[in-house]
């Protein structure tokens, strides 16, 4: 599995990763959602792991930019929103899932579904 970690927080980055590594083969990441839409061209990974709050281009919309042109692409939002509103932004914009940071465990159980 191809993985990608979108995440501008350092720290939170390297804890997904360590989360989810033993599932994947490749792992690339960046720290905004417009890289993340060039990441996703040049090496289309399995799925996404995609925060919503980013400096330049955030989650919700790096996502909508992504599913327009591969859509077929699994996005999981991962994020500290607990919020109804975010959640259905996600949700139109074409996330796959999502995610609290809390949880990350969860990641892996969507991950291995």
């Amino acid at each position: 599995m191809n993985l990608l970690i979108v995440e501008d927080n350092e720290k939170m980055r390297r804890m997904i990763r360590s989360i989810v590594a033993d599932l994947a083969e490749r792992i690339d990441e960046c720290a905004d959602g417009g890289k993340a839409v060039a990441l996703y061209a040049a090496h289309p990974p399995d799925f996404v792991l995609m925060d919503i709050q980013m400096k330049n281009v955030n989650g919700i919309t790096a996502t909508r930019q992504i599913r327009e042109r591969f859509a077929d692409a699994r996005i999981i939002i991962v994020t500290n929103y607990n919020d109804e509103t975010f959640r259905e932004s996600a949700r139109a914009a074409g996330a796959f899932g999502y995610v609290l940071k809390e949880n990350l465990l969860e990641v892996r159980r969507i991950l291995q579904a």
